[in-house]
């Protein structure tokens, strides 16, 4: 080990040893944590560049939709037919077409079925028996036909979710194909079955909630960086969908209200004339106004309407298409401005049980959501955005799914609510992710739900500072992280293959961009990178390696290290203070250093017999007889001689005034040793608390690991005495071994209960919080 001294003119004005140097031959502890992405991505060309932009000849294909939907709420069925205009924009000539036929999940031998796992529990719900039992019901589409324009029959073969066209002529670049297809299924009951559309029955006023989402054979993505996205819909991974315009007729019972993506082109023949009237109010509202009230659908819910109404909706751009009906939904609403954008309709559709909630929350949620997203991204280009809650989660354009229900007296938990405004403020940001930037989810679900995760997390944050994020926060990933490595999974894996599906596709990716934000780029680098990501890829199909490029392209900050350890590894991430070394001068002056080196020599005799035979009291022998001391008994070695005071003056006199100004002032300097024992490379954030109560923040870049990956050793100049350091002090590089951060080493204290067991009253148990069991807030 080679050593070096720092010195001022003389080298002997260092106290102890010297420094030592790293070693620059980085043998075993040098990996490729910090090499390039390489071949990991996709090369650039001329549809995707190498900054991430859309390239030059960038294309994406285009789907129009003309359909009629009736809804049999006695049946519990649906009928539709649809004309599709399927626009070629690739410069490939196509043969066949494929639809998504996402029903077809429901079916008792789909794939979904037949390929998950099950187990028996002691205690099982009826949605988990059913899963093992299967069930009977027909379920699944029923097509009924599908022909071209002309009224031909057009041959199709439906494999599973996936139905292909086979076209009558080639359809070659720069055309148009028109088809017609009609089909019917069944409804499922969400609650049993399972799966995002369905219905919701309710036995107290025996009526039913209608959520219709993939609810008619949708046109799959046909892309230039992987052709046709026809993976079969299995579950978990969600869709890709072309852009186009809708237009839809939605026949249902005349008592049901329809909430839908778009807007609706008819209310004045749906809507009753109070009705139109309080919509055209709420148009000009800053609080929400009923435009349904509560009063109307509790005497709608005691009818059963046998006339029907037929509502139209019209969308422009959008990927999908949903809608809700039902009796039994009070709808409020109110404009909201986007800065930069347009007027937008905030609504929000909900039942009874959950109007204590919703009634005061859910459309300011809305709104809030909007124009966070938008700060972050670009103005919300849709015209309305609507919250529905239905008991679930789930999104499409300018409509969501949520949950929220009260209690029957009308409370509910703070758990409750907060729950509420974290999923509302996540589906409706789905507007944004991928909504309108259109990634694929089947294939990489955190490019949807981690990047809305983190946008999510900034929204909550605005509504309020000390809002219980679930996800975000990057100690709350650390307990996932800590988990063996065969129960881990990089975040680029594919959607149906992910084990852990919570924690790896929407917490670890959301957790990781915060860090990027707040830790490695700096609130100013990642949010113009981001938004410009955002911008770039709107109503544009990116893939992870645009993302990827963009940010590092739009801020000249090299992420591929970044990249590597947090979307392709599952190493975490845990820093280590190994040891800290001080050194202060050596400043040759006896009369100063007599002191010090009196209590040096003191602590070098220090012995436990020494201490031992104090504390008894031993009466020592040159203590009981005097004659036994001399000269070196009194003698003090430490004190300052005329020799020691005149070779001192000589050395300070050979001083410049530059090293003298640096002699006569107090430096400290600490060295301290780190290891990365996670693996995962991060910033070294030091929090140094000094002696006289004050503290001080330094951030050092990840590149300190570059050379030596496993262990790090570096020396720190201080003006003031340190008392204690700490790693991680803010808690934001989501380290999952706080114990080993702190110098001198402290000990995380976890608490634990003392109960007397027999003293539990029966079927008590001793987990139970009894503040969050009684606890309820009044709306």
């Amino acid at each position: 080990m080679k050593k070096i001294y720092l010195s001022i003119s003389v080298t002997f004005l260092f106290a102890a040893t010297a420094f030592a140097q790293y070693d620059n031959n980085p043998g075993s502890n040098h990996g490729n944590k910090f090499e390039q992405l390489g071949t990991m991505i996709s090369d650039p060309n001329m549809y995707r560049s190498a900054s991430g932009a859309p390239g030059p000849k960038y294309w994406q294909q285009r789907a129009d939709y003309e359909i009629n939907a009736n809804l049999n709420d006695d049946k519990q069925r649906l009928d539709g037919t649809e004309t599709v205009t399927y626009y070629n924009n690739s410069p490939d000539p196509l043969t066949y077409l494929w639809l998504q036929l996402d029903e077809n999940q429901h079916r008792k031998d789909s794939q979904g079925s037949t390929t998950g796992e099950s187990k028996m529990q002691d205690k099982m719900s009826l949605r988990q028996l059913q899963s093992i039992m299967g069930n009977n019901l027909d379920l699944g589409d029923h097509i009924l036909s599908v022909k071209d324009a002309n009224g031909n029959n057009i041959p199709f073969t439906i494999n599973e979710t996936m139905m292909r066209l086979e076209m009558p002529k080639m359809l070659l670049p720069g055309e148009k194909f028109k088809f017609k297809v009609a089909w019917y299924y069944n409804i499922s009951d969400r609650l049993t079955i399972g799966g995002r559309g369905g219905y919701e029955y309710f036995p107290e006023d025996k009526n039913y909630l209608y959520t219709m989402s993939q609810w008619y054979p949708r046109m799959a993505v046909y892309s230039d960086f992987q052709g046709w996205q026809n993976k079969q819909f299995i579950g978990s991974g969600e869709f890709a969908l072309a852009f186009g315009n809708f237009k839809v007729n939605i026949n249902v019972p005349a008592d049901h209200i329809v909430g839908a993506t778009g807007l609706c082109q008819n209310y004045s023949q749906v809507l009753s004339t109070a009705q139109l009237k309080r919509w055209n109010q709420a148009q000009n509202t800053k609080e929400p106004i009923e435009i349904i009230t509560l009063n109307e659908v509790q005497q709608a819910m005691k009818g059963h309407a046998k006339a029907r109404k037929t509502w139209v909706y019209a969308a422009e751009n959008v990927r999908d298409f949903a809608w809700v009906s039902s009796r039994r939904i009070v709808w409020d609403g109110m404009s909201t401005q986007i800065e930069g954008g347009k007027k937008v309709m905030a609504m929000s559709y909900y039942g009874p049980e959950a109007y204590p909630l919703y009634h005061r929350y859910s459309t300011k949620v809305v709104t809030h959501t909007l124009k966070v997203y938008s700060a972050h991204t670009f103005p919300y280009p849709y015209p309305s955005a609507i919250s529905v809650e239905a008991s679930n989660g789930m999104e499409y354009p300018m409509i969501c799914f949520n949950y929220g229900r009260t209690e029957k007296d009308g409370t509910y938990s703070e758990a409750t609510k907060n729950g509420m405004i974290g999923v509302i403020t996540h589906e409706v940001g789905h507007n944004f992710f991928p909504m309108i930037v259109n990634s694929d989810e089947r294939q990489w679900t955190w490019m949807d739900e981690g990047l809305n995760t983190f946008c999510q997390f900034l929204a909550e944050q605005d509504w309020d500072n000390n809002f219980p994020s679930q996800r975000g926060p990057a100690y709350k990933i650390a307990d996932y992280m800590k988990l063996p490595k065969n129960e881990l999974e990089p975040i680029m894996t594919n959607s149906e293959n992910i084990v852990r599906f919570g924690p790896n596709a929407y917490a670890k990716p959301a957790t990781a961009l915060n860090i990027l934000r707040e830790t490695v780029m700096g609130r100013k680098l990642f949010d113009y990178a981001f938004k410009t990501y955002a911008q770039r890829w709107a109503f544009k199909h990116p893939t992870p390696a645009d993302f990827f490029r963009t940010m590092e392209d739009a801020s000249a900050v090299d992420l591929d290290w970044f990249w590597r350890g947090w979307f392709y590894g599952t190493d975490p991430v845990d820093i280590s203070l190994d040891s800290v070394k001080l050194y202060t001068l050596n400043t040759k002056n006896p009369e100063i250093n007599a002191q010090a080196d009196r209590a040096q020599f003191d602590r070098n005799l220090q012995s436990i017999t020494m201490q031992r035979n104090r504390e008894a009291g031993t009466r020592f022998a040159v203590e009981a007889d005097s004659s036994l001391k001399d000269f070196y008994s009194k003698f003090d070695r430490f004190a300052a001689t005329p020799l020691t005071k005149e070779s001192y003056q000589a050395m300070y006199n050979a001083l410049s005034p530059e090293e003298k100004n640096f002699y006569e002032s107090k430096n400290y300097f600490y060295q301290l040793t780190l290891s990365n024992k996670g693996g995962l490379v991060m910033p070294v954030i030091l929090e140094w608390t000094y002696t006289d109560g004050t503290k001080e923040t330094e951030r050092i870049s990840a590149y300190i690991w570059r050379k030596n990956e496993q262990k790090i050793t570096k020396v720190f100049a201080k003006t003031k005495e340190v008392k204690s350091i700490k790693l991680d002090p803010y808690r934001e590089t989501g380290d999952i071994d706080e114990d080993n951060n702190n110098w001198p080493h402290t000990l995380t204290p976890t608490r634990f209960e003392l109960f007397k067991q027999q003293t539990l009253p029966r079927g008590a148990t001793s987990g139970a919080n009894p503040m969050q069991q009684s606890i309820k807030k009044q709306p």
